[in-house]
């Protein structure tokens, strides 16, 4: 049955799996030795086979023969979407088509999709990557992993069904949607983990609850999540309701998709970069310098392994900080602060910077609410208006207006205190927020 999980000084990570203890735990100097191998042959790579990094680095007058040293990146171009969008659909790619074994795309909703493709050796890293991750919430072989991801060209259904399946675990392929479906395979099959957004799976939750289903009793022991960002107390209503352990990861169709990080039990805000695949830097989004070692900045990443579409310096907008020190749990991989916040999600509110992590954040503190919310943004009379619908929690709720006025004056005013800003607020009754299959939409900017 679903247990809580107990506290970080009451487990043994000592007998928690590591799936490639050899790499994971092994010293700063050999990981940098490692990555620096694979950087020097990636840049010789990339440049001989993509006419469009040979065309930015001889405009940088940059060739091959000048990386010597993992600092060195920084002499190469930065990527973004425009680039993959520009050369749509295959011209990043480095590899014969009869080479490319499988492909992916992100949604393209708002403008051309990303396209990606993938050799043999790109989906044995793959695999290889999830694998250590799924290790890391504590997966095994014996695990029955539930998958409530779709399996289109959306890279996280396919993604973590190979990565489970390399340790040896049952996959079950329920894809996306049919939520009482989804909770009566979990009663059925005996499921022991569940693999989705978290907005789906609090989904889940609450559809259960109303069923008369007991998750306590349940066979679901852990949550792993990914497609969008998890706020502290979202997870922790997770957990608390449906009695499971919930880690997430972090990955993006660009660099390969899910697997680029993944958290562990010893730490929960952090997750553990796949260093020996993925030269990370963290640089200011304004100048695109580096910053200090722990200091918030935008994620750069440039896989070292990819063979099908290469990608130096990829620009991800998210932002995090990284700490090299080791982790409890063993691994000596650096660790990243779990992305709450991007760089191009940021809302300019009367000439106020605002990011949406800091309203859950606000919210996340408020008793009577729950943790879903939506942002309305628009322009009246040429002034932004800024209205968060929030959710309050039935034994919050009260017939009197006057009392149910000064509440939402009150969350009003706490959000003030924080963004700077004031917002209109919206009480929404439970369930009033709409709940997705994929990633939640907190923002509506309507000015646009």
């Amino acid at each position: 049955m679903g247990t809580p999980m107990p506290a970080p000084d009451q487990i043994d990570f000592s007998a928690l799996p590591i799936y490639l203890p050899e790499v994971e735990c092994t010293s700063r100097e050999r990981i940098r030795a490692i990555q620096l191998a694979k950087l020097i042959e990636q840049v010789g790579y990339t440049y001989a086979r993509v006419p469009w990094y040979r065309d930015q680095m001889d405009a940088l007058g940059v060739t091959p023969a000048d990386i010597r040293t993992l600092d060195d990146v920084r002499k190469l171009p930065f990527t973004d979407k425009s680039a993959l969008r520009e050369t749509f659909p295959f011209g990043m790619f480095a590899v014969p088509m009869d080479e490319i074994v499988e492909m992916h795309a992100s949604s393209g909703t708002t403008g051309k999709p990303i396209v990606v493709g993938y050799t043999a050796a790109d989906m044995d890293v793959w695999s290889e990557c999830i694998a250590r991750l799924a290790q890391m919430a504590g997966v095994t072989a014996a695990d029955r992993v539930q998958m409530a991801f779709g399996y289109g060209m959306f890279t996280g259904g396919f993604g973590l069904h190979y990565g489970i399946q390399r340790i040896g675990g049952m996959m079950i392929p329920a894809g996306a949607g049919n939520t009482e479906r989804h909770i009566q395979m979990i009663e059925d099959y005996g499921t022991t983990t569940l693999i989705a957004t978290p907005s789906y799976a609090m989904h889940i939750c609450e559809v259960g609850e109303k069923l008369g289903f007991d998750w306590a009793s349940s066979t679901l022991e852990r949550g792993l999540f990914g497609g969008e960002p998890c706020p502290p107390r979202l997870k922790a209503e997770i957990e608390a309701r449906m009695h499971i352990t919930c880690t997430d990861n972090y990955g993006l169709t660009e660099v390969m998709g899910p697997g680029v990080s993944g958290e562990c039990l010893a730490h929960r805000d952090q997750q553990h970069i796949a260093e020996d695949h993925f030269l990370w830097e963290v640089v200011d989004p304004a100048t695109g310098e580096p910053v200090a070692e722990g200091e918030m900045g935008e994620l750069v990443l440039t896989p070292l392994d990819k063979r099908g579409i290469p990608v130096l310096r990829y620009r991800t907008h998210d932002l995090t900080r990284v700490t090299t020190e080791p982790c409890a749990c063993g691994r000596t991989l650096a660790r990243m602060q779990k992305v709450r916040s991007r760089c191009d999600d940021m809302l300019i509110i009367r000439g106020t910077n605002v990011f949406p992590s800091q309203v859950e954040d606000v919210i996340g503190r408020i008793d009577e609410l729950t943790p879903h919310y939506r942002i309305v943004v628009d322009n009246e009379g040429g002034l932004d208006r800024m209205t968060v619908e929030v959710e309050i929690k039935p034994e919050a709720f009260s017939d009197s207006f006057e009392e149910m006025s000064a509440f939402a004056r009150e969350v009003a005013g706490k959000l003030r205190n924080v963004l700077l800003v004031t917002p209109v607020v919206r009480l929404v009754e439970p369930g009033g927020i709409e709940r997705t299959l994929g990633k939640a939409k907190h923002v509506d900017d309507r000015r646009r």
